[in-house]
């Protein structure tokens, strides 16, 4: 998904960035729904470490983090939509 113009002005838009309003949300939500999303989270997380060590091997640790700073831009934009992501799911099932 692109969400490039979400990010031009994000104090319009966000009162902040979308990593601290997902923050504000985590703490301030229902704590459930937060744990209940956060633990998908993390079990994706989980699934695709082990994707990449199957595939890249065991140094891939390294190679990750050889890919975040040369894409720097792209992984931040990346990072972003992911909070929001995040941040709509939490919110959808928290009202």
């Amino acid at each position: 998904m692109k969400y490039s113009a979400l990010f031009e002005d994000e104090d319009d838009v966000f009162l902040g960035s979308p990593v601290s309003k997902l923050m504000d949300i985590v703490f301030t939500a229902n704590n459930d729904v937060v744990r209940f999303d956060l633990e998908n989270f993390i079990r994706h997380r989980a699934a695709m470490e082990m994707l990449l060590n199957e595939h890249l091997g065991d140094d891939f640790h390294e190679k990750v983090q050889r890919h975040i700073v040369e894409n720097r831009d792209e992984v931040e934009t990346k990072m972003k939509s992911l909070c929001i992501e995040l941040m709509g799911e939490i919110v959808s099932k928290s009202e």
